[in-house]
């Protein structure tokens, strides 16, 4: 032993760094041959520190060391007593303390994702390797004893790299760990959870059963993946365990903290969508401020969200494109990788107890994936219960997950460690025949491929008894057999022990449970806070569709052909007269359209967007409806000022301020009717074909039933006149251009015109009151 390290012919790596103490390695080669020197400390009880004892501080590092002082020897040991290894990869840029510290008779290792981590938890017999492995180095290798390094030298390396003081060494400062503040626990169990869904057919109703008795729990300070081939029902448990699925064909018991599920619970439950649902022309900066704004208490100032939402942007690392905007589908933005992290960030501003994901690797590299892993590892360490739903991930992202659960068909195939899966199914006889990874022979047994893996014994005797009737020679079990034989030899090996862990107590006081199923709901933000961000929002992010400039050089052209066609009409003729009248005309049907068939897209475009925020009780709907509605009117009416400026003086109309404003007043009163009926169509058939189909239908009616073009109109039809804006703003155009209206323009009963205008507004409240009510009706779908 020379210097801490143990030497026996192999070779040294020597790790030096610019003012760091020169320290020697054993050779990754020679691993197996330099562990035997390594001593366990029999009198010091090495126990490894699992994730759920988060609340354990580490004793106080002393000074650094200085580069002359010599390294010294230090044993770890598992749960079993057996010397055990806890190491993780470098990363090339930093080296980061991984070796725990013995002291007091007491084995602790850090929580954080930099350090090295033993999982012993249901320590076996043999050493435990750390999920976090040689991933990085591109070797694996076993062994059952390593030389740590000494605490001084620990503390003086990390001290440099700032791995515990959040030191962001690439963006060169320092950042608040928003993941360490205090999280209230959450223990998540369920028990034969089962779940169908009705399908209805022309003559006939059936069930499908999605789920089949499911079985399992999740702690603080774990990382629970459920993992299974397309359509075994991830998603659905997903969707259950976060209480965004409630029918009457759920069976089962699903507890949190030993308490069924309540309101109060949304507050506490972050959900990320596998589909990222983001406003696409705000920028991240401005998505998170937002969100930190509705859903942090209102105990907080503005600055310390503001704060809040910055802490979250560091701790994410979503620093350098802070202030790009999201993107979609035809604009460009922030990565893949980046927005995943923003729809992430979304959740924990808040600081949830739970933290449920749906396939939050998909469609993401698998670096990109690795890093997302990552980030939930540290959010799980920080002491919050996180639960996700995985498909096909690589080695390095399957040896960090804490607990699996393997579905296949809906039914429950492993529960457990992750790290204990490939060993359960090898003691029930399915054993990969070649090197592959974990999950992929996972997923080859619930999707009962059998290729490249041994078969157990029993299922090859029940088959081969099967088929000698039928003279069928070397015959494999169907998928369907498959399936059975290993649905039953969990029921019959693991799931009573599951079940029983499941009733013991938890570690909590009766008061949590109290508060946890406590039925008071708190908002955020008052009514009016929530208005007012909900506008602001809502006017940044719908500036661009106002104001592109396809709809702007729409209008302008229209109202330049406009201009041209009646170039200074002459009222002085009879011809003269009616053609203007004409001109009025289609101005009151222009802007009866238009703004019905922009408005009809609104509530169906932000339905992903309302049922998200609105299942976390984000805001009120009321306040999201009349924000929603308020903050289109500026940029709506920008348009018919520009368009009336060049119609009204290139046509000749009535040369007079009063008459100009009073004019506008009518066209503005017009669209906000019009926008009126198009939210109440669109709200009630949140479907965008159907409801243009409806619009264009009604529309036409309106018009036709004005009696603009047929004189006598039928009386069962001709009551529809007195709700069409078409009908009133036309009669109010003629009004405020004639004093008196020529009796051959067919426009009897204008008095003064305070019944058209008190109609119109009418129905300005009425369609909106409509549209609120086919809202307030809409099921939010998960």
């Amino acid at each position: 032993m020379r210097g801490g390290s143990c030497i026996k012919g192999g070779g040294e790596v020597n790790l030096v760094a610019s003012s760091w103490p020169s320290i020697a390695l054993p050779h990754p080669h020679s691993f197996s041959e330099e562990l035997r020197c390594v001593e366990m400390d029999s009198a010091a009880g090495g126990i490894a520190r699992t994730k759920s004892d988060q609340l354990e501080m580490a004793p106080p590092r002393p000074p650094p060391l200085s580069p002359t002082a010599s390294a010294e020897s230090m044993p770890v040991a598992d749960a079993n007593g057996g010397p055990s290894l806890s190491r993780k990869s470098s990363l090339g840029k930093k080296l980061v303390g991984s070796s725990p510290v013995t002291k007091g008779g007491h084995h602790l290792r850090s929580t954080r994702s930099g350090h090295m981590k033993v999982d012993c938890e249901d320590g076996g017999s043999g050493g435990s390797l750390s999920r976090a492995s040689s991933a990085s180095l591109g070797f694996s290798f076993s062994f059952t004893g390593f030389t740590a390094l000494p605490e001084d030298i620990v503390s003086d390396i990390t001290a440099l790299t700032g791995s515990d003081k959040g030191i962001d060494l690439e963006a060169g400062r320092s950042r608040k760990r928003l993941m360490s503040e205090t999280t209230y626990p959450i223990y998540v169990k369920f028990t034969e959870v089962r779940y169908k869904v009705i399908l209805k057919g022309i003559t006939s109703t059936s069930e499908k059963e999605i789920l089949q008795g499911i079985t399992g729990s999740a702690k603080p300070g774990e990382l629970l993946a459920l993992m299974g081939p397309s359509g075994s029902g991830k998603t659905t448990l997903l969707s259950l365990l976060s209480g965004r699925t409630a029918d009457n064909v759920v069976q089962g018991t699903i507890t949190y903290n030993d308490e069924p599920y309540a309101k109060s619970l949304k507050s506490r439950i972050g959900f990320v969508t596998q589909d990222d649902v983001l406003f696409a022309h705000l920028t991240v900066r401005e998505t998170l401020t937002y969100a930190a704004l509705l859903r942090l208490p209102r105990t907080m100032t503005r600055l310390q969200k503001e704060e809040r939402a910055m802490n979250v942007i560091y701790e994410l690392g979503l620093e350098r494109c802070q202030d790009t905007i999201i993107g979609g589908s035809f604009v460009r933005g922030v990565s893949g990788g980046e927005r995943k992290r923003v729809c992430i960030g979304n959740e924990i501003i808040m600081n949830p107890s739970l933290l449920f994901l749906d396939e939050p690797t998909s469609g993401l590299d698998s670096t990109t994936a690795l890093r997302t892993i990552q980030v939930l590892n540290d959010i799980a360490e920080s002491g919050k219960t996180v639960v996700t739903t995985i498909h096909q991930p690589s080695s390095r992202l399957f040896h960090r997950f804490d607990k699996l659960i393997l579905l296949g068909r809906g039914s429950l195939l492993f529960f457990g460690r992750a790290s204990k899966a490939t060993a359960y199914f090898a003691s029930i006889g399915c054993v990969p025949l070649i090197a592959m990874n974990p999950a992929e022979f996972l997923l080859d047994l619930a999707n009962g491929n059998i290729s490249d893996v041994t078969l157990p014994s029993e299922l090859e005797e029940k088959v081969r008894s099967k088929n000698l009737g039928g003279g069928t020679r070397n015959a494999k079990p169907s998928p369907e057999e498959l399936h059975e034989y290993l649905v039953e030899a969990y029921e019959t090996r693991v799931a009573d022990k599951q079940k029983k862990k499941l009733l013991a107590p938890l570690p909590i006081s009766e008061d949590m449970k109290i508060t946890l199923s406590s039925p008071k709901r708190d908002w955020g933000a008052s009514w009016w806070q929530q208005y007012s961000i909900l506008f602001w929002r809502g006017l940044k992010e719908r500036r661009h569709d106002y104001l592109s400039w396809m709809r702007i050089t729409q209008v302008l052209a229209i109202a330049v052909i406009l201009g041209l066609l009646w170039w200074h009409s002459n009222i002085t003729t009879e011809t003269g007269l009616e053609d203007q009248a004409g001109l009025l005309f289609f101005i009151s049907v222009f802007w009866g359209f238009f703004p019905v068939f922009t408005a009809i897209f609104t509530f169906p475009q932000e339905r992903a967007m309302l049922n998200k925020e609105r299942a976390v009780d984000m805001y009120r709907l009321s306040a999201y409806f009349i924000a929603r509605t308020t903050s289109d009117l500026p940029l709506d009416l920008l348009l018919p000022i520009i368009f009336l400026l060049i119609v009204y003086f290139m046509a000749g109309l009535r040369l007079s301020i009063e008459h100009f404003f009073l004019s506008l007043l009518v066209v503005f009163l017009s669209i906000v009717a019009a926008q009126g009926l198009g939210l109440a169509i669109g709200a009630s058939l949140m479907n965008i074909k159907q409801a243009t189909t409806l619009a264009s239908v009604t529309v036409m009616t309106f018009m036709l039933a004005g009696g603009f073009f047929v004189k006598r109109v039928p009386a069962f039809i001709s009551w529809l006149r007195f709700i069409s804006f078409n009908y009133h703003s036309y009669r109010l155009l003629l009004k405020v251009q004639y004093d008196h209206v020529p009796p051959h323009l067919n426009v009897n009963h204008l008095d003064n015109g305070v019944k058209e205008v008190a109609a119109m507004i009418a129905m300005v409240f009425a369609y909106r009151f409509l549209a609120y009510v086919s809202l307030r009706r809409m099921k939010l779908s998960s």
